[in-house]
């Protein structure tokens, strides 16, 4: 028997306008956070990753990985090195899965257990794990660790991606487990401890029942985006929708029809008591961002089909490799697929909604270029030919 869906009453009818500002202003693009002016930019990425609650983490690194790229977003040219510091110094936070692989504040340590449950119940796994290695490695980070799976053992048996050595498998179920917590990444490579050593004691447990993670999470998650329907919620810690609806109602989040969405949304109470007011960032976005993570809300919120052609084969591309979103205005304006080339950023295909959009891109681009220590931009392509040159004539005398 299917479980219905959680009805109430809407507390609030809201303008397709307003979702998105509310939007805006819970992801941290609009308006000044309080986290944004504190002096110390350690202090305000921490405030980014405790306010968003997730921060995705991907290999991929143009102009700087997915991790570094969402507080630059919120917070301007804020040091990479103290983005890394911020993250990992003092036991802050810790990689684990939640929409993707993420950065999450320690704090949400204790909201995670069902997913630690829930892979200690895994009746199958996708490699085979030799007999007495998971002891040998937990023993062996107990005497010489933190270490990464190289450093354990080695982590793979063939060059092939998948193709995970023995203590690979066991280091990576231990983390899933919760046994083991990833510390850092040194030279992107994960870097294992035992989880009753890198996790404060007082978080250090797996007392709440799922009900109680679900709860939680489900809050953070309606704060994080202000407003969303149920997929959109769910989405953001890759819940599943039954595991929202069990808990909704007790959330803390308020029922609200959105003009447009054709679906029941809820919101952050605390969203909803003043208007979104401030100053518009205007920014490229990593394809990772958690403003952009879901397509259909970015294309309801928004209007723009978003798309990471990364992992599509070059001939099918439509914007590039890595095509990173302009924020700017409250509206997603273009896209720019970025590379380096020394000390140039190379915009090697720009996408531009007209005209009046030109500024904004070209502002996004020479932020980006001083944050990477970049002292030149240079334009290849622009999929409107016509705006080729005015951008590049912006961009001219931003730099002069």
């Amino acid at each position: 028997m299917t479980t219905p869906r959680p009805t109430a009453e809407p507390t609030a009818e809201l303008t397709a306008d307003e979702a998105r500002r509310i939007t805006l202003r819970a992801q941290g693009l609009l308006g000044t956070p309080s986290y944004a002016r504190r002096t110390a930019s350690g202090a305000a990425v921490r405030g980014v990753l405790r306010h968003l609650g997730a921060v995705q983490l991907d290999t991929i690194s143009v102009l700087a990985r997915s991790h570094e790229l969402v507080p630059y977003a919120r917070l301007g040219a804020v040091g990479r090195k103290a983005v890394e510091q911020a993250y990992w110094t003092d036991a802050h936070a810790f990689e684990y899965w939640s929409h993707a692989a993420c950065i999450l504040p320690v704090e949400e340590w204790p909201h995670f257990a069902f997913r630690r449950r829930a892979y200690r119940n895994r009746p199958h796994w996708n490699h085979e794990l030799p007999d007495d290695v998971y002891d040998r490695v937990i023993k062996q980070l107990r005497t010489d660790g933190p270490l990464t799976a190289t450093e354990l053992g080695g982590a793979k048996k063939t060059n092939d991606w998948w193709d995970w050595s023995g203590t690979k498998v066991a280091v990576e179920r231990a983390l899933m487990y919760g046994e083991v917590v990833c510390v850092t990444r040194r030279g992107w490579k994960r870097v294992y401890d035992l989880a009753e050593r890198a996790i404060p004691a007082q978080l250090l447990h797996d007392e709440l029942d799922d009900s109680e993670c679900m709860r939680r999470l489900v809050r953070q998650a309606g704060e994080a985006l202000g407003v969303g329907t149920r997929a959109d919620i769910a989405d953001y810690h890759r819940l599943k929708g039954e595991q929202v609806d069990a808990v909704i109602a007790d959330s803390g989040l308020v029922p609200v029809t959105v003009e447009g969405w054709g679906r029941p949304a809820w919101a952050d109470p605390a969203a909803l008591q003043t208007p979104p007011r401030g100053r518009h960032r205007t920014t490229l976005l990593s394809p990772f961002d958690s403003l952009i993570w879901e397509r259909a809300r970015t294309e309801r919120i928004f209007g723009f089909t978003h798309r990471l052609e990364a992992y599509v084969p070059r001939p099918k591309r439509i914007h590039g490799y890595f095509a990173m979103p302009v924020l700017a205005g409250g509206r997603l304006v273009g896209r720019v697929d970025p590379a380096r080339e020394g000390r140039t950023l190379v915009a090697k295909q720009v996408t531009v909604d007209g005209k009046k959009a030109v500024p904004a891109v070209a502002q996004a681009l020479v932020e980006a270029a001083s944050w990477v220590d970049c002292t030149d931009v240079r334009v290849e392509r622009v999929e409107a030919p016509e705006l080729r040159e005015p951008l590049v004539a912006e961009l001219s005398r931003l730099t002069a």
